[in-house]
């Protein structure tokens, strides 16, 4: 039995080395009736509980595993751990069901506990890496200044409001969210009409086409930065319009601190991606006039019906710039002209044969 053991100790040992638990390492076999063992085993569930692995919530300074000295201290830290293990979803059914104090008798049960927990304890470190996404922290709800978190918790959240899905609780794992996503989508497919929704790239993507597509990808964001750098140009030119004015060069340190701050945030570099090209559908090729009735449903609005009044004249009307007719001058009584005409204008005269 010794053999089989040793390559169990030897990756408890590791496991133990590379959470940065190496004064334990000769502790590992020695059961729940040594205290450091014990000692060992709490440290691992209190990092667990720190790290928000556990899911019963536990008062301040109450510890998951008890640690002591005296008579009654190892059937409370047995009784405790298999509370902990049922919390954990142990898989260990010989750890977890029955009398645990047994259980841990039987040779290499204490070195399965160990490895149980370090694993645990390795999960929980890289998922607080990652954070489990949670959009109620970047929601922001009304009348209150929360800032916007990052963009996909953005995009997720304009999801959601689509969707009309309630707001998910913390802590929702991302898995359980997608695939809450997936059944309302796959819910509300069947009533959108036949044809929607087509892909506008409907053809499966080799190597060329893979390339082809960056390259489309690269055009379309510099004709957007481009578009970019002519509307913020405007909104410069306009911007400096405003401060002609008397009353704006007196305020004009107040109108900077507004503005400045917002002006910063606008860059012309576009945020188009190969995703984006990917996400179009088939729709977005039918262009559809402005003043065609099925957009005007969409734009159509009451201040449409809003007549202006009389405006004052600010001058530069075109009629009131007439060009000067040309003065006529009277004939002259010599009639120079007329014998100017018929010189030049005179019939030929026919040359003889």
């Amino acid at each position: 039995m010794e053999g089989a053991e040793a390559p169990e100790e030897a990756a408890v040992a590791r496991d133990l080395q590379a959470l940065g638990y190496e004064n334990f390492l000769e502790v590992a076999g020695l059961g729940s009736s040594c205290p450091d063992f014990r000692a060992l085993c709490s440290r691992l569930a209190a990092e667990l509980a720190t790290l928000g692995a556990l899911e019963r919530e536990r008062e301040e300074g109450a510890e998951a595993l008890s640690v002591g000295d005296g008579p009654g201290a190892e059937e409370e830290f047995l009784r405790q751990l298999a509370g902990l293990l049922q919390e954990l979803h142990c898989p260990d059914r010989a750890l977890c069901g029955g009398d645990c104090a047994t259980a841990l008798r039987e040779p290499g049960a204490c070195l399965r506990l160990l490895r149980f927990l370090c694993t645990e304890l390795q999960a929980a470190r890289l998922l607080n890496l990652h954070p489990r996404l949670d959009p109620t922290r970047a929601t922001p709800t009304p009348g209150e200044g929360a800032e916007e978190g990052p963009g996909m918790v953005q995009e997720l959240v304009l999801i959601l409001q689509a969707l009309r899905l309630s707001r998910p609780t913390q802590g929702t794992l991302a898995s359980r969210l997608l695939r809450e996503l997936h059944a309302k989508i796959s819910e509300l497919l069947p009533s959108l009409p036949p044809g929607s929704l087509q892909p506008l790239l409907s053809y499966p993507l080799d190597a060329p086409r893979w390339e082809a597509l960056e390259s489309l990808c690269q055009s379309l964001r510099g004709q957007y930065c481009c578009r970019r750098c002519l509307l913020l140009k405007r909104l410069d030119l306009t911007v400096s319009a405003f401060h002609w004015s008397d009353r704006a060069q007196a305020l004009g340190e107040s109108m900077k601190a507004v503005l400045i701050p917002i002006r910063e945030t606008l860059t012309p570099e576009s945020d188009v991606s190969v995703a984006h090209i990917l996400a179009a559908r088939a729709d977005l090729s039918r262009l559809v006039p402005a003043t065609s009735k099925d957009a005007r449903r969409g734009t159509c609005c009451a201040i449409n019906k809003v007549l202006m009044g009389n405006v004052p004249n600010r001058g530069g009307n075109p009629n009131d710039l007439e060009a000067p007719m040309p003065s006529w001058q009277s004939r002259r009584e010599d009639g120079g002209w007329r014998k100017a005409s018929r010189q030049c204008w005179g019939r030929k005269k026919k040359k003889k044969k």
